[in-house]
């Protein structure tokens, strides 16, 4: 279970407060105004921003004391921050060792995640000659390779035509049910949520509010949701 305890997070005069749960393997979308906070949420989750208070906490261990890449989440950002210089698979090898020291075995782990997000045939590729989607399948797959219990995603498809996006959100529900992992995506778009996510946890008002029933929240939203989605 993924925890927020007491969280509060401060930047200027910014404020953003979450108090929820997230159970193991849950798919949530994290939806709400523009500016209310969404990303700087799932950074805070990450280790990226401080907290001001309180405590992020994974299976009951809190993660307060741990620099990013020592915690137990992968994360995709909107570029897919991919190396120009580097090779598909060097670029998804990045995620076993950053210093690409990689064993016979971390090989055969990046061969088996590109083939998964169907680029077997793209190994030796640079970003460059790639397509958007192509990009996007070689940036999840290095989040494959890491295997990691907790996947946070910060609107990597937005830049993806709908039926291409739709395409991607469909292989990550697929990928995260794979590995049993548990996924926060932020998104701007109501039917991504659809998609692929179980729970919204809504962001507006500077707070975090617990997670709902996708439909549940999307079929009959607050007013605050209302003016954001131009339904009220």
């Amino acid at each position: 279970m993924l925890r927020l305890d007491s969280v509060r997070i401060q930047n200027g005069s910014f404020e953003l407060a979450a108090d929820i749960e997230i159970d193991h393997g849950s798919m949530v979308a994290v939806i709400g105004p523009s500016g209310a906070g969404k990303s700087t949420l799932i950074n805070a989750i990450a280790g990226f921003i401080p907290l001001w208070s309180g405590n992020v906490l994974w299976q009951d261990q809190d993660l307060g004391d741990r620099q990013p890449g020592k915690r137990p989440i992968a994360m995709l950002f909107q570029d897919s921050n991919l190396f120009p210089h580097l090779s598909v698979v060097q670029n998804v090898g990045l995620g076993v060792s950053p210093e690409l020291r990689l064993t016979d075995k971390d090989v055969d782990r990046i061969h088996g995640a590109l083939d998964r997000v169907g680029l077997s045939d793209f190994c030796d590729e640079t970003p460059a000659t790639l397509s958007g989607g192509q990009q996007s399948r070689a940036a999840l797959a290095r989040v494959l390779v890491q295997a990691k219990p907790l996947i946070l995603l910060d609107e990597p498809f937005a830049a993806l035509g709908p039926a291409l996006k739709h395409d991607m959100l469909d292989l990550v529900r697929a990928v995260v049910d794979d590995i049993g992992a548990t996924l926060l995506m932020v998104s701007h778009d109501p039917s991504d949520a659809r998609r692929i996510a179980d729970h919204v946890v809504l962001v507006a008002e500077g707070r975090a509010h617990p997670p709902q029933p996708t439909a549940e929240i999307l079929d009959n939203p607050p007013e605050v949701l209302q003016a954001y989605l131009g339904t009220g």
